[in-house]
């Protein structure tokens, strides 16, 4: 990395699509009222990465534009009025710029398209939008929370109210699913994933999952039969389309659904009558607010939680490490700066 500090290396789109990303220098910017510079040490990659880049998911396009939403780093300068951080503060992103607690504002919106992108050795950012780094994990590790733990956090705990006891049914092993099932054990819930992959459904169990089910088998039957017909106090859905309905159909009694994925298509459709008898919950979830980032990273610090990282690879292998998200993988990707 260039030490000089006259310059940042980042990746940048010119246009949109995988083959137009560039690794290029730029000035070094210097924080203005109420920004921070910091210097990115890892960032981590989400599925909506693979999509912002391809096609910005129908945002237009702004020259140049650097990808990538998750970062942790630490603070090299501060700007006029900046209280909450000094120089050497180890930090990572909020997901979205702007969203500290409560309901999110019109204004809010997410970092790495249209917000400013963390693919890069150095960012300039509003004081606001970082929360502090767990001190009980690395970089790498603390690069995976601001998207996919804190979706699994907000969905099952900010406002699941997830207590020990209860079941959770997690679709998938994906970064949020993995969250997902961690956090549930952390909280003492019985955890059953529904995977089509008997390597990854072993992978979950090594993980601690209480169960793990094949997903072209008869899983709400199954989940029915391992609780003793209660069924699901929690569903994590991350697949959407079709499947809704059977995790509709897994839920207990005053089940909550929350709605995440929608990897096989964006239409829900299923009978109200289970939803009204059953005076199931189905929420939207999208990603999750700062305060919430902050009750994360202490329980992560708290009960010593580590990520999974299916792999880890330098600033210059972007192009390698976006193809390992796209095959799919047990846990996040890294890229190191």
């Amino acid at each position: 990395m260039n030490d000089t500090h006259h310059t940042l290396s980042r990746w940048q789109l010119s246009a949109y699509g995988r083959q137009h990303l560039a690794y290029v220098e730029a000035p070094m910017p210097t924080p203005g009222p109420g920004q921070i510079l910091v210097q990115v040490a890892a960032a981590s990659l989400n599925y909506r990465d693979l999509l912002m880049i391809d096609n910005g998911m129908g945002a237009p396009f702004t020259a140049p534009w650097t990808p990538g939403s998750d970062m942790a780093g630490r603070v090299l300068a501060v700007g006029d009025g900046v209280k909450r951080w000094q120089a050497g503060d180890e930090v990572i992103s909020t997901f979205y710029a702007g969203w500290i607690d409560g309901r999110p504002s019109p204004e809010v919106f997410p970092l790495g398209g249209p917000g400013p992108g963390m693919l890069a050795t150095h960012v300039l950012l509003d004081a606001q939008w970082v929360a502090a780094a767990p001190a009980t994990l690395s970089p790498a590790q603390a690069s995976t929370l601001p998207c996919a733990a804190l979706t699994a956090w907000f969905a099952l705990i900010e406002q699941g109210g997830l207590h020990a006891g209860q079941t959770v049914l997690i679709h998938g092993t994906g970064g949020v699913a993995l969250f997902g099932l961690q956090l549930a054990r952390l909280h003492g819930a019985r955890t059953v994933v529904v995977s089509g992959d008997p390597a990854k459904r072993e992978q979950v169990l090594a993980l601690g999952a209480t169960h793990a089910l094949a997903r072209d088998g008869d899983w709400v039957a199954e989940l029915r039969a391992l609780t003793q017909g209660h069924g699901a106090d929690h569903v994590l859905e991350l697949v959407g389309g079709a499947n809704v309905e059977r995790s509709v159909q897994a839920l207990a009694p005053g089940g909550r659904l929350s709605v995440i994925g929608v990897l096989d298509g964006d239409r829900i459709g299923t009978s109200a009558y289970p939803l009204i008898r059953h005076q199931s919950v189905l929420q939207g979830i999208n990603v999750g607010h700062r305060r919430a980032l902050e009750d994360l990273v202490r329980a992560i610090d708290v009960n010593r939680l580590t990520p999974t990282i299916a792999a880890s690879y330098a600033a210059s292998e972007l192009p390698a490490a976006l193809d390992h998200l796209a095959r799919g993988a047990f846990g996040k990707i890294v890229v190191t700066f």
